[in-house]
């Protein structure tokens, strides 16, 4: 009997095994790489801080407020606030969208870079960021400078440059967003953040105004997207269709222009400050599949969603009170919230919607415009080419099952 036994706990531990080494890996490598994922509620929630124009705290004065404002008013309001909407939304991933500091009023702009992301920092939670067209205007910094100092800051998950690409801007990478752990997505990325450099301005001489989005990052981002949506309709568990993905920048692009009153939620306040050439990255997210929503910031009091061929385009709003606005149009800041579909044996599954809302700087913080912007199917693309997430779940509880059963067989007969 003891030989029995022997025999069967070798046998547990060699079946075993595997599992016992993909959790180690899982664990060393998320601790490696700070991987984030979805919550056990099924939720993933973004906040988007766009156009702080930080710059030297509070002797810093605010812009475009009201007169009994007016004197007490620096950058400390914008910290505030975003400290306000920290406590209040409790984001998993917070994203600055550029002209973060207002370079040229900044005495010491490494120091003015710690104070715009200190909210971030001081409450621990993982924040990325992409540059505007302001960030690089000190004396001291350049944009590649600026971009250096933001990614050795604590808690961010920040990269001036994905290796191995030679590309334009600082501040192109992506984010894999898993799913729940122990569910049948744990491993696998079931959102997709893109973050890109949209330049600050035209260094073509014929070409006035703003910069863009590059060929060069375009490259990157096609390559990426296709690598993203090949994993994940690849086992384990293929799905049928690509994981969401969303987009970060800070230039709005010509697109932006499409919109008014009868084709948009939200506000458009000032002309959309987008490059005068259009240099395809509208066309390139709707070629690669899988962006549903790209967000921006630039212009301060515009703060509309737009839907055009299957993708929303959205300004997060001006969060800033060192920045142009508009007195008693109050600062706002945008939130995403990213659910997870329920699999038919109760597991937590891919992506079912994204939704989008405002929150104002007033007295109560108001939420305002709720929007979906994007909805699955019925099926989610949960089933896959093979078998089915639920039924991948299904056959793991029979092996157990199968196994237990062995055990108690010879311990009680043999």
């Amino acid at each position: 009997m003891h030989l029995h036994l022997s025999l069967v706990t070798l046998l547990l531990l060699f079946l075993l095994q595997p599992i016992f080494a993909s959790l180690h890996r899982s664990i060393r490598t998320e601790d490696e790489t700070r991987q984030l994922r979805f919550g056990n509620n099924g939720l993933f929630r973004i906040l988007q801080v766009a156009d702080m124009h930080y710059a030297n705290g509070e002797s810093s004065g605010c812009l475009n407020v009201l007169p009994n404002q007016m004197k007490s008013c620096s950058d400390l309001n914008t910290t505030a606030f975003v400290n306000r909407m920290i406590l209040a939304v409790k984001p998993d991933l917070i994203v600055y969208t550029g002209d973060n500091i207002y370079g040229s009023d900044t005495k010491k702009p490494a120091k003015s870079l710690n104070m715009s992301f200190e909210s971030a920092i001081q409450a621990g939670v993982p924040w990325v960021a992409v540059l505007g067209n302001h960030d690089q205007e000190s004396l001291s910094l350049s944009r590649e400078e600026v971009m250096s100092r933001v990614v050795k800051l604590p808690h961010t998950l920040s990269q001036v440059n994905p290796a191995g690409y030679k590309m334009d801007g600082f501040g192109n990478y992506n984010l894999e967003i898993n799913g729940v752990p122990d569910s049948p997505f744990a491993n696998k990325s079931v959102l997709n953040l893109y973050f890109l450099d949209s330049g600050d301005y035209s260094t073509n001489k014929s070409i006035p105004g703003y910069g863009w989005i590059k060929p060069s990052q375009q490259l990157w981002f096609r390559h990426t997207s296709h690598k993203l949506q090949e994993k994940y309709m690849s086992e384990p568990d293929p799905q049928k269709s690509p994981a969401p993905g969303i987009a970060y920048f800070h230039i709005p692009l010509p697109e932006f222009k499409l919109f008014d009153a009868s084709n948009m939620t939200g506000v458009r306040q000032e002309p959309i400050s987008s490059p005068s050439i259009n240099s395809g990255f509208f066309t390139t997210m709707v070629e690669s599949g899988d962006v549903k929503a790209a967000f921006v910031g630039h212009d301060h009091i515009n703060d509309f969603c737009g839907e055009l061929t299957g993708i929303h385009l959205c300004y997060g709003g001006g969060t800033g009170y060192h920045a142009y606005g508009k007195a008693g149009w109050s600062r706002r800041s945008r939130v995403v919230d990213v659910s997870l579909h329920k699999t038919e044996n109760g597991d937590w599954g891919g992506v079912k919607i994204i939704q989008t809302r405002k929150y104002l700087d007033d007295h109560n913080l108001s939420s305002i415009e709720p929007l979906i912007l994007w909805n699955s199917n019925s099926t989610n693309g949960e089933e896959t080419f093979g078998v089915s997430a639920a039924t991948h779940a299904s056959v793991h509880h029979f092996l157990w099952m199968m196994i237990i059963a062995a055990i108690f067989f010879q311990v009680v007969f043999l």
